[in-house]
């Protein structure tokens, strides 16, 4: 008999849902088929089960956040249950030591963290027994079987866990003495608040700080162009004087001469060129890209679009959502027609059918082997969904991943780019661009934002003319943008390098990058749950906290977006059996130390001059630190910790639990906290603003789902 732990509940009731089973208290009993001749016990994780032990485990004195305590690195790494998910790990043990059982398969989700949470609930449970390995990129009933019958030998995924496990050694190293020693010696300044310091999220909050200045540095200067209407045989178009290379000029007075010169001369055309290109349908979505598409489309978070992924993956409607492929399989390309046929029978995508290519199997823009690691990109599975029965953003992001898999079967969309030079009275010259959609291809179902431009008219070298009317049009040079969330995603994607689309198709393949596809959305989350940055109108803000720490920080590698991407590179390496993870693990140590022993020499040099650090200084001491309640996620305490309520296990296992003070412009109340926490529901709350409407609802904590849901009133 076997036991098949998977990573999470619902996870697991869809695996063992294609066989006739009884439920039981934390696990299902599979019954004898043809699979498992004498059945098999279904269980699961719910998450991470383990986290590495704080640091008073390992010395008392450890406990105390002061500077001759650091740096912190243990000999050996430890792990303690998380108490709260304790009697489910009762239950699989349990099973596991069934005499029984024979056999452990290993169910978790394909990927190094997957890897990570299945591999410790075996190792701590105690129990050697063979393993297998469930490696599978959907959970449609076929791909489920398919899986059980093709089960890996543990070995295959090992290195996986390896990877995983540096990961998570390193991480806590990096982390947990950068926090401690910049939170000390920033308090000693008088900034009375909690810096949360780490190896990805601190880059990411540099590359933000950085704009965040170039914004600030930015100095606006006004400009002036001349514009002018030209009538040449009949036809009408639009210029801009140009003058060497530039159609800007900061004189304006120059400007006036020209615009006065240039009245009801006569002009002649002395350049006309077209350039025909060919822009290729866009690759397969991976999640960067995805998230990047559904922000600029929907305005969605990249958690949020994640979350929503995670769903229709669970529910079998498309492939595994953390993917950092843009490329499939021969396999998955010979699925496409099948799926397409589906498809082409709702209504919505009715009109695009038939289409240009029938199959992708042999066009390596898409079908590549070798760019394929774990997973390929994120795809539709043969199992299409009635589409009134998805919600409205489950129904926006399965929309994007269609219509990409059809854009891919369609022709390439072809444009004329025409530039038209003219001369004015033989002395001003003018230029005008345009363009013409030749082949609107593949952009009639995926239509990629951009500025058309004007259509220019058919007009030849050497035609004459007049002009018809002309202006000066004054403007202002403009500071640089801040970063929408999905800009951000792939700014982490290609180590804060800004990157033309060619260069950055060719990155955006790699694995190179702040994070991985799993990690980025959470990163930004932290950011926003740490009050280093704070989203407005889907753009990104740095509070002062965030400028403070990176201030501090300055050019050290801590906040490197190379050093991280190396890393993140390095571990890519011990995954593949490259690389060493002991000896990557002795840098990591040496690094740790070495970041403790520079903040303390920056720290004699720091000065905050020019940075509001008053919203740090006067934190209101009556409530920080009061316990409201335990945390809904690891049991720990939850505390008042300025402008929100967070879990006390934060700085120990990384528990992200936190509750805002104020949710859609509503302020929380530290009687409807504990009520939320004790109770699972707050009182009705009146005035909840969700654009230009209001609602009053109740906050409810949705175990299902692992977070907080509102109750709206009816």
């Amino acid at each position: 008999m076997k036991v098949i732990i998977a990573e999470k509940p619902d996870q697991g009731m869809t695996l063992a849902s294609i066989f006739q089973v009884k439920k039981r208290e934390g696990y299902i009993e599979i019954l004898p088929n043809e699979l498992f001749p004498k059945g098999a016990y279904m269980t699961w994780a719910v998450g991470h089960l383990f986290e590495l032990a704080s640091p008073e485990v390992y010395e008392a004195s450890w406990k105390s956040w002061t500077l001759d305590t650091l740096p912190i690195i243990p000999d050996r790494f430890q792990y303690e249950i998380d108490r709260k998910k304790a009697k489910q790990f009762s239950i699989i043990k349990q099973l596991l030591r069934k005499p029984e059982v024979t056999e452990i398969i290993h169910a978790g989700d394909a990927g190094r963290e997957g890897e990570l949470i299945i591999r410790n609930i075996i190792y701590m449970s105690g129990v050697k027994k063979p393993i297998k390995r469930l490696w599978i990129s959907s959970l449609t009933p076929k791909a489920i079987e398919q899986g059980f019958r093709q089960l890996l030998d543990e070995k295959q995924t090992r290195p996986l866990y390896e990877e995983a496990y540096a990961r998570t050694c390193a991480d806590w190293l990096v982390g947990i003495n950068a926090s401690r020693v910049y939170t000390i010696l920033l308090k000693q300044k008088g900034m009375n608040d909690v810096f949360s310091v780490g190896r990805v999220q601190t880059p990411t909050l540099a590359l933000i700080v950085k704009r965040e200045k170039e914004i600030e540095q930015f100095r606006s200067e006004p400009f002036w162009e001349v514009v002018a209407t030209f009538h040449v045989n009949g036809k009408r178009y639009e210029g801009k004087w140009w003058h060497e290379n530039e159609t800007r000029t900061y004189d304006r007075e120059l400007a006036e001469k020209v615009s006065a010169f240039c009245r009801q001369k006569q002009v002649k055309v002395a350049e006309v060129t077209c350039e025909r290109k060919t822009f290729l349908p866009p690759l397969l979505f991976n999640l960067s890209t995805l998230q990047a598409t559904a922000n600029k489309r929907f305005k969605y978070s990249p958690q949020k679009t994640l979350d929503i992924l995670q769903k229709l993956y669970q529910k079998g409607y498309v492939s595994y959502p953390r993917s950092d492929s843009q490329y499939v399989t021969k396999g998955e390309a010979e699925t496409f027609p099948h799926i397409l046929k589906q498809i082409s029978q709702k209504e919505e995508y009715a009109s695009y059918f038939p289409l240009a290519h029938k199959s992708i199997l042999h066009n390596n823009r898409y079908v590549n082997e070798k760019k394929v690691t774990d997973h390929y990109a994120i795809i539709p599975t043969e199992q299409v969904p009635d589409l009134t029965k998805l919600s409205h953003d489950e129904r926006n992001i399965y929309d994007l991943i269609v219509r990409r898999l059809i854009a891919a079967h369609c022709e390439e969309a072809i444009f004329d780019y025409t530039t038209i030079v003219t001369v004015v009275d033989g002395r001003a010259r003018f230029i005008s661009k345009g363009k013409k959609q030749i082949q609107t291809g593949w952009r009639t179902v995926f239509i990629m934002q951009d500025d058309d431009g004007q259509l220019l008219p058919d007009v030849q070298s050497g035609e004459k003319g007049m002009v018809y009317d002309v202006y000066v049009k004054e403007g202002k040079t403009q500071p640089p943008k801040r970063y929408t969330e999905g800009e951000l995603i792939t700014l982490m994607k290609t180590a804060g390098k800004f990157l033309d689309d060619e260069q950055l198709e060719k990155v955006l393949a790699k694995t190179e990058g702040l994070g991985t596809e799993a990690t980025r959305a959470s990163i930004i989350t932290t950011l926003k749950q740490r009050n280093y940055i704070e989203i407005k109108n889907n753009q990104v803000y740095v509070t002062d906290k965030g400028k403070v720490l990176i201030h501090a920080i300055g050019p050290h590698i801590l906040a490197s977006p190379e050093m991280t991407a190396k890393w993140e590179q390095r571990l890519s390496e011990i995954g593949e059996e490259k690389a060493s993870s002991t000896a990557f693990m002795e840098q990591v140590k040496k690094l740790a130390a070495k970041i403790v022993t520079d903040a303390v020499q920056m720290a004699n040099h720091w000065s905050f001059e020019g940075l509001d650090t008053a919203s740090i200084q006067q934190k209101k001491k009556a409530t920080r630190g009061i316990i409201v309640g335990t945390c809904k996620l690891c049991g720990g305490s939850v505390v008042d910790k300025g402008s929100f309520y967070g879990c006390i296990n934060y700085a120990k296992t990384k528990c992200l639990f936190t509750i805002s003070k104020k949710i859609l412009g509503k302020s929380i109340s530290q009687t409807n906290v504990k009520k939320l926490l004790a109770e699972g529901k707050t009182n009705v709350i009146k005035g909840f603003k969700k654009g230009e409407s209001t609602f009053n609802a109740a906050l409810i904590w949705n175990e299902k789902e692992r977070r907080i849901s509102f109750l709206i009133e009816k």
